[in-house]
């Protein structure tokens, strides 16, 4: 077997894991199938362990991965996850509520690293003014909301709302290697949707 098609069936195997139409990859990704690349490889099994992370049942992974691809806009990689997420047992108000909270965090991530990186008295002294009355009772349960908030704010840059979302989960009773592994997740996430 040449190594093009162990690629090939590695690209193929990445798409069926994710609920991909293979038409839906970029030329890009297409392009890591048709040559001697070993980041598919890589990707494909990142992508695979951290579906499977122990800190994080099937469904949590699955809204992380959901969660990540809605922030950056991958219509396909969301449309795929939704389903998945869907027969892992998560309700269509949990899906709304991943929808919200990513949006939400979309707003706060500007704001407070405006704030942040402009450092005025004014600006960090003035209300937000932002409604957020979904982070009172969330769906998800308050633990796996701040979580989910902490990954977005990290994938967004933005340092406040990650110490803040960080420091609020370990205060939930989420454990280090809980919040790690979500962390990289939606890194890998992140990566993948790049493709």
């Amino acid at each position: 077997m040449s190594t093009t098609e162990t690629l090939n069936e590695t690209l193929e195997a990445l798409a069926q894991e994710l609920n991909l139409d293979l038409s839906s990859l970029s030329p890009e990704t297409h392009n890591l199938g048709q040559t001697n690349h070993r980041y598919l490889r890589d990707l494909r099994t990142n992508i695979s362990n951290g579906l499977k992370y122990s800190n994080l049942s099937r469904k949590e992974a699955l809204l992380i991965v959901l969660a990540t691809s809605l922030n950056m806009g991958h219509r396909p990689l969301s449309a795929a996850l939704t389903e998945l997420a869907t027969q892992a047992g998560t309700t269509a108000e949990e899906l709304a509520e991943v929808t919200a909270v990513t949006s939400l965090m979309g707003v706060n991530n500007v704001l407070y690293r405006f704030r942040h990186f402009a450092e005025r008295d004014y600006y960090n002294n003035t209300p937000a003014g932002i409604k957020m009355n979904i982070m009172m009772n969330p769906v998800l349960g308050k633990e796996f909301f701040e979580l989910l908030s902490l990954v977005i704010s990290a994938i967004n840059g933005c340092e406040v709302c990650v110490r803040s979302h960080e420091e609020s989960v370990r205060h939930l009773g989420s454990s280090e290697a809980r919040i790690y592994d979500a962390i990289r997740l939606g890194a890998m996430a992140r990566g993948l949707i790049v493709l």
